[in-house]
């Protein structure tokens, strides 16, 4: 019993102290992963894991070793924001795959890419004729951007000379059912406007489940009661 206790703490421990190393680390780590927060990310895991399971592993022992993990992690980002030289080596650097509509074969046999992944990421951004593609750059976290051809390109309001509307940052009002009233005190609206608005769709706030206030300012509701007789995916 008291193994299955000490796991329990070890466990709740390494998950905090990785969680600590995360926020310290910042955003960077999840968002891109680059060779070298690949890399950090890795350790991290192997060392909590250790600390979670490996009873024989002193717990001071293995903060510390993530301690050091992460301040070297945050040295390494330090540098490569300092040394362009540096940053190619510690995050890597972006490679071209398609110029001018070509494909460069020999820069994908150096990163050993195949026609398949390039294929792949492609699709992902709606592109299914390569004949399309004027540049394809395989970036430091592994995605690939790509710039279309110029007959290909979707063409902007400003192309066709229309005049823009004006926008603003959609503002979540009710999330998961719950009212979020600092969004509505920060936009200057307040819940018995928000009330009026629902009670001419003959709504309730107890009735929404999702409601935003859109980018045209524009309210968009999602009811818990949605009136679909038969919908397409039923778990």
């Amino acid at each position: 019993m008291q193994a299955y206790i000490d796991i329990l703490f070890r466990t709740i421990f390494a998950i905090l102290l990785l969680l600590l190393a995360a926020k310290l680390l910042g955003k960077q780590t999840i968002s891109n992963m680059t060779f070298h927060d690949f890399v950090t990310g890795i350790t991290l895991g192997s060392i909590t894991a250790n600390l979670a399971f490996n009873d024989k592993l002193q717990w001071s022992h293995v903060a510390l070793s993530l301690i050091v993990i992460t301040v070297t992690s945050i040295l390494l980002s330090v540098i490569a924001l300092k040394s362009r030289k540096m940053r190619s080596w510690i995050s890597g650097s972006p490679t071209t795959l398609i110029e001018s509509g070509k494909i460069l074969e020999e820069n994908m046999r150096r990163v050993r890419y195949t026609m398949d992944s390039l294929d792949q990421a492609l699709r992902g951004k709606g592109i299914f004729n390569i004949e399309e593609v004027n540049y394809a750059v395989l970036e430091d976290n592994g995605t690939v951007s790509v710039l279309k051809k110029d007959e290909y390109q979707y063409v902007t309001k400003k192309d066709l000379k229309l005049r823009p509307n004006a926008q603003a940052f959609p503002v979540e009002l009710i999330m998961d059912g719950v009212l979020i009233e600092k969004n509505l005190e920060n936009n200057g609206l307040t819940k018995k406007w928000l009330e009026n608005e629902l009670r001419r769709k003959g709504k309730r706030i107890s009735d929404v489940f999702y409601a935003v206030r859109g980018t045209q300012q524009q309210l968009v509701f999602d009811f818990y009661k949605d009136g679909i007789q038969k919908p397409i995916d039923k778990e």
